[in-house]
């Protein structure tokens, strides 16, 4: 085989080695952006780089480390601990009191560090003797402790473009760092499904063509790479999502907002977008049970029924023939009038009984289910409803004392709230008049 299985992989052997051959996050360094301006200054400082995988980050961390002429040691957070970066720091210490130079200290996947493992960083870098660049592909707000976020700048780095990732694409084909020396071919239409398939991950991009370099090139030195060959190596799709991860969390948002702001066809988008990058169906459906209620309520109750069949068919049938059921829903729901009152109301009626602990139960509400119960009064000047005029006992309190004529549930005039504002207006106005 041409392709030394000893030699570094493709994405190592074509990795950066100026900025100029960086290709991505131009609103990072383009010209004047922050690290662009860093860099051409070598203006050292601690930062957190935040994206997902492929995008760059260790790359960035090197080239910085050889702007600044720096020693560059890079830990993972999976495999070291605090022993370790004590062994860095004596390290950068004696560097830096013998050499005159400074240490950057990469850590890749740092939100894996706990929260002592992340203390152990911060005297050192308020000394100076080590910068800290950490990598993750996490929210930092969530997994990173406030003092090192306090430390560092954020930087976030976004997704490669397709424009971007053939530009990765086509270093690697031609660069002799690459594929420069084979002749590997590939229509363009391979070309945008392997774009397509590595979802803004230049990385993976990367392997999968090596990999399917690897699996067909001759004695001539000659890959020709199809799409059933680009096909047989992915096994279908592998787009990114990680349903423990931030990137989740952000399509399920988007999903709900969409429904939330009435528009059904950014709602499709992203439960598309979630059904292809293979999140659980069942819990999409869970979902949009919980936003027929908490969004729409009683402006449309056939809401909360239709999503609850779409949750049925899905548990009965599973996919791919629930997934049309939960798209009637998520498109219904998202068309319907909407309304959080219910929710609102019943949140303001949490916090009620939270701030006012456990008060009686009025003696005229109370069961009378015994002798004793009756003599000291429980039901007593109980007003049967159904008794009085409209079915409404006028003036009647079903409060604790304490709480007398409180509201929780203000009704929108939208769909059948609407008719329900109007219902409570009138029995109101019985009660002003019953007083």
């Amino acid at each position: 085989m041409v392709v030394d299985a000893q030699t570094k992989p493709l994405a190592a052997r074509v990795r950066p080695r100026t900025i100029d051959e960086y290709i991505g996050q131009s609103h990072l360094l383009g010209e004047g952006k922050p690290i662009r301006v860093a860099f051409e200054r070598s203006l050292l400082h601690s930062m957190i780089l935040w994206g997902p995988p492929g995008t760059g980050k260790t790359t960035l961390a090197r080239l910085i480390a050889n702007r600044s002429n720096a020693n560059f040691v890079s830990l993972s957070a999976v495999l070291s601990g605090v022993k370790d970066i004590r062994d860095v720091v004596a390290k950068a210490k004696l560097a830096l009191e013998i050499q005159q130079k400074p240490t950057i200290l990469f850590v890749d996947e740092i939100h894996r560090f706990n929260k002592s493992q992340q203390d152990a960083f911060l005297p050192h870098i308020e000394e100076g003797i080590v910068t800290l660049i950490g990598a993750t592909t996490e929210n930092p707000s969530f997994e990173l402790n406030n003092a090192l976020l306090s430390r560092a700048r954020v930087y976030v780095l976004k997704p490669l473009s397709q424009q971007e990732m053939l530009q990765v694409l086509e270093q690697a084909l031609t660069s002799h760092r690459g594929y420069g020396d084979l002749q590997v071919l590939l229509s363009d239409e391979v070309k945008n499904q392997l774009v397509q398939v590595a979802d803004g991950d230049a990385r993976l991009l990367l392997n999968i063509l090596e990999t399917a370099v690897d699996d067909v090139v001759d004695e001539n030195s000659k890959a020709v790479i199809t799409e059933k060959i680009l096909s047989n190596i992915t096994g279908g799709s592998l787009r990114r999502f990680d349903k423990n991860g931030e990137y989740f969390y952000d399509l399920i948002s988007a999903l709900h907002k969409s429904v939330r702001g009435s528009n059904p066809h950014a709602a499709l988008y992203w439960f598309a977008r979630m059904i292809d990058g293979g999140c659980d169906p069942l819990y999409i459906a869970r979902r949009v049970v919980r936003m027929a209620s908490e969004d729409i309520g009683n402006a449309d109750p056939r809401a909360l029924e239709l999503s609850l069949n779409a949750l049925q068919v899905q548990e009965r049938l599973g996919s791919p023939e629930g997934h049309l059921a939960l798209a009637q829903a998520i498109s219904y729901l998202a068309s319907a009038a909407k309304s959080n009152a219910v929710y609102a109301a019943f949140d303001a009626a949490m916090a009620e009984v939270k701030s006012s602990g456990s008060l009686e139960v009025p003696i005229h509400l109370r069961n009378a289910s015994t002798k004793l119960m009756k003599q000291l009064g429980y039901g007593k000047a109980y007003r049967y409803a159904h008794n009085e005029p409209h079915a409404y006992a006028a003036g009647e309190d079903y409060f604790p004392s304490q709480l007398s004529g409180r509201e929780y549930y203000h009704p929108v005039n939208r769909g059948l709230e609407k008719k329900i504002a109007e219902k409570l207006a009138f029995l109101k106005q019985l009660d002003e008049q019953g007083s």
